[in-house]
């Protein structure tokens, strides 16, 4: 459903002032959107307040296998304080493009000012395989729908926004800085979203490759161009738990999804403390 900005405004500030109170007064300046069976991040996080979405004003739960729907605030090796979206809402479980992004703009509200969103995809570019950590570089907006749409909310940003930078270079190289740290081999690619939840056909998957795509999810674009109207600054991680249609033997499944972004976990939750804990 689609609200006025006043509507919004006061949504937000709502939701806002409901977490603050729960954070205890705790500044955050960095937060974390997990994606499929990558919510073992928040998992290992010190002195945790878990909020489960169901319980915070204006947020829904989510129905996804692999998303736990808790909003989580941690310590990473006890020095710096982080924001954990464990787990998120989908278009194709029915919800709207503005209500997808409104935990988003609710961060914005908290005071975080680095936003960093990742996503289990399959893989389109033959350099990848089950298993890579991938930055995202830049993305094609496949989905059909902006969560831009309508009366534009001026307190949030301007009415057309300047898509160049949507992934921010300096947050960008703090991760690939994070990676070499790691002794980990980063890849770079372009993420392709689309609606679901149906799989893609092995044609659509040519088209993509066509138009420059390297993986493709069906979330993370709505929420990188809400963040970025709004002054986060966005980077972008995808997991790559299988190859795509046409690309392998096996039929997709999301249960081997979940499977494949367990096996790295490691190497994940690796890489985003090292690269939050360098970010100044």
């Amino acid at each position: 459903m689609m609200v006025s900005p006043e509507t919004l405004q006061i949504e937000l500030k709502e939701t806002a002032d409901f977490l603050n109170n729960l954070l205890k007064g705790n500044q955050v300046t960095t937060a974390v959107t997990l994606g499929s069976g990558l919510g073992d991040f928040a998992d290992d996080l010190e002195d945790k307040i878990e909020i489960p979405y169901q319980d915070i004003p204006h947020f829904h739960g989510t129905s996804v296998v692999g998303h736990a729907g808790k909003l989580v605030y941690g310590k990473i090796k006890g020095k710096v304080s982080v924001l954990a979206m464990q787990g998120r809402i989908h278009a194709y479980e029915g919800h709207s493009f503005s209500e997808v992004v409104f935990p988003t703009r609710v961060l914005k509200f908290l005071g975080v000012k680095n936003l960093i969103l990742t996503n289990a995809s399959g893989g389109m570019n033959p350099k990848f395989q089950a298993g890579d950590l991938v930055l995202i570089k830049d993305h094609l907006n496949l989905t059909g729908n902006n969560p831009l749409l309508g009366k534009n909310p001026d307190f949030l940003g301007p009415r057309f926004p300047d898509m160049t930078h949507t992934y921010n270079p300096e947050l960008s190289e703090g991760i690939r800085k994070a990676a070499k740290n790691i002794s980990y081999n980063l890849k770079d690619g372009v993420y392709v979203g689309v609606l679901g939840p149906s799989y893609e056909t092995p044609s659509e998957i040519k088209m993509y490759q066509t138009l420059g795509g390297d993986m493709v999810g069906m979330s993370t674009v709505a929420e990188a161009i809400a963040g970025h109207h709004c002054g986060l600054k966005i980077a972008g991680i995808s997991c790559i738990t299988n190859m795509a249609a046409g690309l392998g033997t096996q039929e997709l499944d999301h249960a081997d999804i979940k499977e494949e972004a367990n096996r790295v976990k490691g190497t994940f939750i690796s890489l985003l403390n090292e690269t939050i804990l360098g970010l100044k």
